[in-house]
């Protein structure tokens, strides 16, 4: 069976270490590193003044890929919205894109060789949040000779850490455009992700995160995690309307328990390709850290007060058919940087894909955000 984590890059994909000689990455969790590997890849071209560069932050299951580079090369995760004259236009922005740490796809990770014993971490990898992928990604930024970015751009999980970027460096960001995410996750939302976890941890090949040297690292429970996960990124009107009760293949129901209908076979077949490409502990430490993510709880329930100090220009954008983090959450993020006196649009964009618009929004989306980017800058 081939190592999830042992599939290939993009050609384009650079990985290096961005701890400057001599010091250390401490995560929130008190773990220091000595080295700091991290995976990216850029697009476009910085200007003179170094003034034009947007880092682009995934989602849960994403990497540094966003864009194929040729026809030759590998489909990027946002391929429409990254490229010349697309939302994000790399004629005119110099694009980075990075896998966060806790990731699978080059960056730190559990995956990652502990020098300690000359073994993948695993459980042994220390738990990370949030602000610990911000501060990893300041440090890539400052490897690359960039002092302030023009802009942060994510949704989902990739929201949550614009928003971040925001509080955590407030003067190195210029604008801010997160996209169907959230300032903290609802029960509900956490109880999804545990059910998912425990789906991994269950499964008899995980072997307490220790399955690196298994023939079989393909983890079943990975793959009914992510089952479980999908759901949430659907509506129910986008599931109607792709499946309903169709059958996959007979008119005839048989009355047993094979896979019978189409929805059944859509989540098989989303659950076994994740699980050929992620890894299973990189999913447990990332649902973690989105976990650990609430802005409330940073100044007593006030939302307001935890912009206080911040100083970009915000964009937040929710779609309506968006149950995970529904547009009330994105309003109320909205409303607590308007209490402060800061610069911030809105939009809710009635799309009936669910939290997976984002990623499927080819038409209204690049529209309002290229408009958010080129205002107040005709230099760009």
């Amino acid at each position: 069976m081939i190592n999830p984590t042992e599939q290939p890059l993009s050609a384009y994909t650079q990985i290096r270490n961005v701890l400057p000689p001599g010091e250390f990455f401490t995560v929130e969790q008190g773990k220091e590193f000595s080295t700091l590997e991290i995976a990216y890849e850029t697009y476009g071209e910085l200007n003179e003044k170094r003034d034009n560069a947007i880092l682009l932050l995934h989602a849960l299951s994403g990497d540094a890929h966003v864009k194929s580079h040729g026809p030759d090369d590998l489909m990027g995760w946002w391929e429409y919205f990254v490229g010349p004259g697309a939302a994000i236009d790399t004629d005119r922005f110099f694009v980075i894109c990075s896998n966060v740490i806790g990731g699978c796809r080059g960056s730190l990770g559990p995956a990652s060789i502990d020098p300690q014993t000359g073994k993948p971490y695993g459980l042994k990898f220390p738990v990370i949040t949030i602000q610990d992928m911000v501060r990893a990604q300041r440090l890539l930024v400052n490897s690359l000779g960039i002092e302030k970015l023009y802009a942060v751009v994510g949704g989902s999980m990739g929201g949550m850490q614009a928003l971040e970027w925001s509080l955590t460096f407030p003067d190195l960001v210029e604008k801010v455009v997160p996209i169907a995410t959230t300032a903290r996750l609802s029960s509900q939302s956490m109880a999804f992700d545990v059910v998912g976890r425990h789906a991994i941890m269950s499964d008899p090949l995980f072997n307490d995160g220790n399955y690196y040297d298994s023939k079989d690292t393909r983890i079943s429970g990975l793959s009914l995690a992510r089952m479980i996960a999908h759901i949430t990124y659907l509506s129910e009107d986008s599931m109607n309307y792709k499946f309903g009760r169709k059958l996959q293949k007979s008119d005839r129901l048989k009355f047993n328990f094979d896979t019978e209908f189409q929805v059944e076979s859509y989540l098989h077949y989303q659950g076994q390709k994740f699980v050929s490409r992620f890894d299973a502990n990189s999913y447990l430490y990332i649902t973690k850290a989105m976990s650990y993510f609430d802005l409330h709880s940073r100044a007593n329930d006030d939302l307001a007060k935890v912009f206080a100090n911040a100083r970009s220009q915000f964009f937040i954008v929710t779609y309506l058919s968006d149950w995970l983090f529904p547009p009330e959450q994105g309003r109320e993020i909205v409303n607590a940087i308007r209490n402060n006196g800061l610069h911030v649009s809105y939009v809710n964009i009635p799309m009936m894909f669910g939290h997976d618009s984002f990623l499927l929004d080819e038409e209204y989306l690049p529209q309002v955000v290229k408009e958010f980017l080129y205002e107040g800058r005709d230099d760009i």
